[in-house]
């Protein structure tokens, strides 16, 4: 029971990060109907932020992340206006290529400036492992739960109890009928992208926490969050949340009793295992477990 209960807990850390970059897509999706496939690239490229401002810069940890997380809300406006906003519609398979280009062309610039080097980011959380009720837990683990899950509310209380979190929404649903009240769609679609990239440097840099190094590879680990997003609904911010905790779950589960119980799946089966339930739900849900139902009359 003790060693389940660590799985679960471990899983919950890492499904935690996974909820913070699943909603940057949904974000995103939900104000443009964009799948941006280089939300990766950007929690890669906040991270990289945290670590130029705190150890070359040598800025305060508690600093250092605000200021990165406004660089890079700044950089997702910035690509919004100018990438993102002439495509408007235009063929979505066009404007899928275009953030897959963005992808790699953010990943480049990342490894020329950065280079290839693992780097370690200098936080507060010591490297002492303490342990409850058979339990072990690090600080940075704790830091990451809390953190996120405090995320996770303010998005709750921005998007119901805020004006602009109720625009937001208003501009998500019905685009036509927000303008029709005085919303503006465009600030609200530029507004998303900041958010998600804010979002995105605080999964960053908790994902390349210690004992993890950060590395221009975690661009692709990032993108394990995506069957978090199918399995939630590209348009519920709620089934990002659960998404991302159910495939952290997932993952670190398969991880830690697969190679017990089922040998025959090979090594490695952990880092599949999650796209194995986004193609169980596709089959059964099409639109995740929260998603909208689109219904079309013929």
């Amino acid at each position: 029971m003790t060693e389940f209960l660590q799985f679960l807990y471990q899983g919950l850390v890492l499904g935690s990060i996974y909820a913070l970059i699943a909603l940057g897509f949904v974000i995103v999706y939900k104000s443009s109907e964009v799948i941006n496939f280089a939300h990766g690239e950007l929690v890669l490229f906040g991270a990289y932020l945290v670590f130029t401002f705190r150890n070359e810069m040598g800025i305060p940890f508690y600093l250092a992340l605000p200021i990165a997380m406004a660089s890079m809300g700044v950089l997702g406006l910035a690509i919004e206006r100018t990438i993102l906003r002439p495509m408007v519609g235009k063929p979505v398979f066009a404007v899928v290529m275009i953030t897959i280009g963005l992808a790699i062309a953010v990943r480049q610039i990342a490894t020329s400036i950065w280079g290839f080097d693992p780097r370690s980011i200098d936080n507060p959380w010591g490297t002492a492992v303490h342990t409850v009720g058979g339990i072990r837990f690090t600080e940075v683990s704790v830091a990451t739960l809390l953190t996120a899950f405090g995320l996770m509310l303010l998005f709750f209380l921005f998007f119901k109890y805020t004006k602009v979190g109720v625009a937001m929404r208003a501009a998500a649903f019905d685009q036509e009928a927000a303008m029709s009240i005085g919303v503006s769609v465009r600030r609200m679609t530029g507004l998303a992208w900041a958010i998600a990239g804010a979002t995105a440097t605080v999964a960053g840099m908790f994902l390349v926490a210690y004992p993890q190094f950060l590395s221009p590879d975690k661009g692709f680990v990032a993108l394990r969050a995506f069957p978090a997003v199918i399995l939630g609904g590209l348009d519920s911010t709620g089934g990002a949340v659960v998404g991302g905790l159910a495939i952290g779950v997932i993952e670190v589960l398969s991880q830690g009793y697969q190679p017990q119980y089922a040998p025959w799946l090979g090594n490695n089966f952990h880092v599949v295992a999650a796209y194995v339930v986004m193609v169980i739900v596709l089959m059964i849900r099409p639109y995740g477990l929260f998603g909208t139902r689109e219904v079309e009359r013929v």
